[in-house]
């Protein structure tokens, strides 16, 4: 039995028509090839939104961009907590402040050396689970 490619010697196409062996030939292109041109009534039909935008995007001034710190980073935080006026010691513990150092949310990534007593306005489980966290609720950032 002779191979395909022998079987069709002489013929111009092998069997294929004019178009369809070459690449996404018969199909008009691939992917979303042609949508704007040839392909926009099946467009229309079944993908009808598949152009232009959609929904909208808050503005920047009013959504909330809390600032975190995590707790593996309040040893390395020490001088500049102790900058801001944001640290004192509570025996061998310190004590942070971190509404005065302009964090808002403390998370529980980490582990720290020292005792802490950290005063924030929103703290993670874990964050809670390794150092004393007092949530000020007073310092919490104004959310529009």
């Amino acid at each position: 039995m002779p191979s395909r490619t022998r079987k069709f010697r002489g013929l111009r196409t092998h069997g294929r028509g004019i178009k369809a062996g070459r690449g996404a030939g018969k199909q008009g292109g691939r992917g979303n090839a042609g949508l704007h041109k040839y392909k926009f009534k099946s467009m229309l039909i079944y993908a009808p939104d598949h152009f232009g935008r959609h929904g909208f995007k808050r503005p920047a001034a009013i959504v909330a961009t809390p600032r975190s710190l995590n707790v593996g980073d309040l040893d390395r935080a020490v001088p500049a907590l102790e900058a801001a006026g944001a640290l004192s010691r509570d025996g061998d513990a310190f004590v942070a402040d971190l509404t005065k150092f302009g964090v808002d949310r403390l998370l529980g990534k980490g582990s720290v050396e020292h005792p802490w007593k950290v005063v924030v306005a929103h703290a993670s489980r874990h964050a809670r689970e390794k150092v004393a966290v007092i949530e000020g609720a007073a310092a919490a950032p104004a959310r529009p």
